[in-house]
């Protein structure tokens, strides 16, 4: 491949244009940064990655290097309720490319021996297929026919990676099988995961958008616009992922708990609490949290026939609706609270890679981290406490004003980069109890400074 003038000029024009697309970016480098990228990369070939023995075109082309030396643009809940289909089309042209190419370099960062299991391999050569799928539409005039492709190329990506959570999760798997897992790895492992899965969450939200709104899919709802429901009621949310949940109960159990629902509503009159919010996302945490509640209620009672109910409150406060869901299921030992977002742990049984019947990332440990990561993309949170003995309460965070909802983003940089070479400082405190304090004290620190925190059992939204 030859230097092309031309063409690297056409990249320049493209991501100048990205920049400063208004109402859409937030926290892009600076127009100077951006030259002085491009002419660092101006003239240098593209290099092949080799995997599981094969080339793979990681690096195909000089915009893939681009892309990933650019942060991604965060959109906001509502600002995805008014795109026309051209405006989104150069939105996302542009935009899938530079959240494909960021996390491909990131599991590039991995440690060697998860990169040779062969279900991350699969992984790493799906985003190579849909990074190349995109780049075809760089520089295509915008008309009819160049939408429906554009729209059936998201179809075929969505589809494609449908199953790469549990593809991933399977590598992991492999990894455990093959390998000892040391805490370095571990740790790598769970910090990746966590950008990993928030990227797609947030890649297969803009898709799911795009080909609802002006694809020939149906979503079902006359009210929503695409995925999100611009006035999505909270409780009825609740009450369905109860209902879904208690199914499931009851055919386990051939019981379940019941459900009181009680809400307070301190800013509108109105009885009902509604958000712009993706209904999925919302059906998703509390899926999981009610499968979970309904589990430790009817174990932790199993010598009875009565069991206590699931208690769900739904309050509107000034900046957050909050959704807090108590169950006395027993509660969980302090010990075990910082293992419960792990990817790594799980209560359920482990799945093997030689079982054709195990449920789909069943006990691979998945459920609570992702249910977090659904309620923080849009700056919400998810957090847990436990009386141990009694009970345990979860409360589901999210923000009570649209415009305030955007994505929250991994940012592929040095400091994360930085992350995956650091070892494993040794433990400055006398027992694993202060060493926990200490892992707690780090979490909020980063949270507070941005950093996506370290640390799905359903089908993914």
């Amino acid at each position: 491949m030859c230097y092309d003038a031309q063409r690297d000029e056409a990249h320049t024009k493209v991501f100048r244009e990205h920049q400063q697309d208004v109402g859409l970016l937030l926290a892009i480098q600076p127009l100077a940064a951006f030259d002085k990228t491009v002419h660092r990369f101006r003239g240098k070939f593209s290099q092949a990655k080799e995997f599981d023995g094969k080339k793979v075109p990681f690096f195909e082309n000089r915009l893939y290097k681009l892309s990933s030396d650019f942060g991604r643009s965060p959109v906001a809940a509502l600002s995805c309720l008014s795109a026309c289909e051209r405006k989104s089309f150069i939105f996302l042209r542009k935009e899938l490319p530079v959240r494909l190419a960021n996390i491909m370099k990131e599991i590039h960062l991995l440690p060697d021996n998860l990169l040779k299991m062969p279900s991350v391999g699969i992984v790493n050569k799906m985003y190579a297929t849909s990074f190349e799928d995109i780049l075809q539409f760089e520089k295509v005039e915008v008309n009819e026919a160049t939408l429906d492709t554009f729209c059936q190329t998201l179809v075929k990506i969505r589809n494609r990676h449908k199953d790469i959570v549990e593809t991933m999760a399977q590598g992991v798997l492999e990894l455990k099988e093959s390998h000892e897992v040391d805490v370095q790895t571990e740790n790598n492992i769970q910090y990746f995961l966590d950008r990993f899965l928030m990227s797609r969450i947030s890649i297969r939200m803009l898709i799911n958008q795009h080909t609802l709104l002006f694809g020939n899919e149906l979503n079902g709802h006359s009210t929503h616009v695409g995925s999100i429901d611009p006035s999505c009621d909270v409780i009825s949310v609740v009450k369905d992922a109860y209902e879904k949940a208690r199914l499931l109960c009851d055919q386990y159990y051939l019981a379940s708990p019941e459900l009181i629902v009680k809400k307070h509503n301190e800013y509108e009159r109105c009885s009902e609490i509604r958000i712009v919010y993706v209904p999925s996302h919302l059906f998703h945490m509390l899926f999981e949290l009610f499968k979970n509640s309904m589990r430790a209620v009817m174990e932790h009672h199993s010598d009875s026939s009565d069991y206590p109910p699931i208690e769900v409150i739904v309050s509107r406060g000034k900046e957050d609706i909050c959704v807090k869901m108590s169950d006395r299921g027993g509660g969980i030992p302090r010990s075990q609270m910082d293992h419960l977002f792990k990817y790594m742990y799980s209560t359920a049984p482990r799945p093997t890679t030689t079982d054709p019947l195990a449920v789909p990332l069943a006990g691979y440990g998945y459920g609570l981290p992702v249910s977090r990561l659904y309620a923080r993309y849009f700056h919400g949170d998810l957090v847990l406490q436990s009386c141990d003995g009694y009970g345990t309460d979860a409360i589901v965070y999210l923000k009570a004003l649209s415009n305030e909802a955007n994505e929250l983003l991994p940012i592929f940089n040095k400091t994360s980069s930085k992350f995956y070479r650091t070892q494993v400082s040794n433990s400055d405190w006398s027992s694993q109890c202060g060493g926990g304090m200490a892992t707690r004290q780090l979490r909020m620190s980063n949270f507070q400074g941005y950093k996506l925190p370290q640390g799905m059992e359903v089908r993914q939204c």
